[in-house]
């Protein structure tokens, strides 16, 4: 049975992807990495927007002093609150692309990487500071995406869609990650891993590409929830509204030869639960 959800915004995305909440200007963030669009929608007004860049964009999320930090194909930017961008690490890579990231309690951004045509280790996810440092953490990846923290700040979620798994790490306020090993492990024929969010409660939502739904894991990696939607490339979800109870949701289109009419979309589930407030990118 298809989960009781709403369109917020319908849209023919290519690839929608990065759902982030920006509580300052109160609007939800999302991406068409392959469109070169960053979408913004204001559900107390239903106004959006849309910002196209110069080239594909991964992951949007918001900075301490205003504006944004944006995870590009070349590297990371920043936009400020006049609109006007500047690069902080600058590192093309021929026939690699910026993918999901995600800002971490310290404020730094871990930004993933993958390639084009997905080949096993030509992604990467780095950890990216306010300076502009770029420190790589992991760099034997496929295609890098979800990423998450548990609520107390000692665990960090990690999805590289290809292994089907969610792993989690001990993370210290270093910034440091050890002790990976895998939480979740998605069955054959469930769709793979895409992107995740991390509740007030501790447990994982995560986002089935070619599944067609999001499910909700416990800390102990038990399945608790699945909301089952109409289009099976399902690649991220995020809590948003003023009191982060509103579960959104974002789709593809690539690749679908009859797309469903919300295939594209970003949807929204009213109440799912309650999310975490997420830390601004320190720079």
């Amino acid at each position: 049975m298809t989960t009781s959800y709403e369109v917020a915004v319908r849209a023919e995305a290519t690839l929608g992807e990065g759902p982030t909440w920006d509580p300052a200007t109160g609007r939800l963030l999302w991406l068409d990495i392959l469109g070169s669009r960053l979408h913004g929608y204001d559900p107390s007004t239903g106004h959006r927007t849309v910002r196209v860049t110069d080239q594909h964009v991964g992951a949007a999320k918001p900075r301490a002093g205003g504006g944004l930090v944006l995870n590009l194909r070349d590297g990371v930017g920043l936009l400020d609150p006049d609109g006007s961008f500047r690069w902080l690490h600058h590192e093309p890579v021929p026939g690699r692309r910026a993918n999901d990231a995600a800002v971490a309690p310290d404020g730094s951004l871990w930004a993933g990487t993958m390639r084009y045509d997905e080949a096993p280790g030509g992604g990467t996810l780095f950890r990216v500071t306010g300076d502009g440092s770029a420190q790589p953490v992991l760099d034997d990846v496929a295609v890098s995406n979800g990423t998450g923290w548990s609520p107390d700040g000692t665990l960090m979620y990690y999805i590289d869609s290809p292994t089907r798994r969610v792993d989690v790490f001990a993370y210290s306020a270093d910034g440091r990650v050890s002790d990976r090993r895998t939480l979740v492990e998605i069955e054959d024929g469930a769709g793979f891993p895409d992107g995740l969010t991390v509740d007030a409660d501790g447990c994982v939502w995560v986002a089935l590409w070619d599944g067609g739904a999001v499910r909700r894991y416990t800390p102990a990696g038990e399945l608790d929830r699945v909301l089952t939607l109409p289009t099976p490339r399902v690649t991220a979800c995020a809590f948003g509204g003023a009191d982060l109870t509103d579960l959104y949701i974002t789709t593809a289109r690539v690749g679908l030869e009859s797309p469903h009419p919300v295939a594209g979309s970003l949807l929204v589930v009213p109440s799912a639960g309650k999310g975490l407030p997420q830390p601004a990118f320190a720079g």
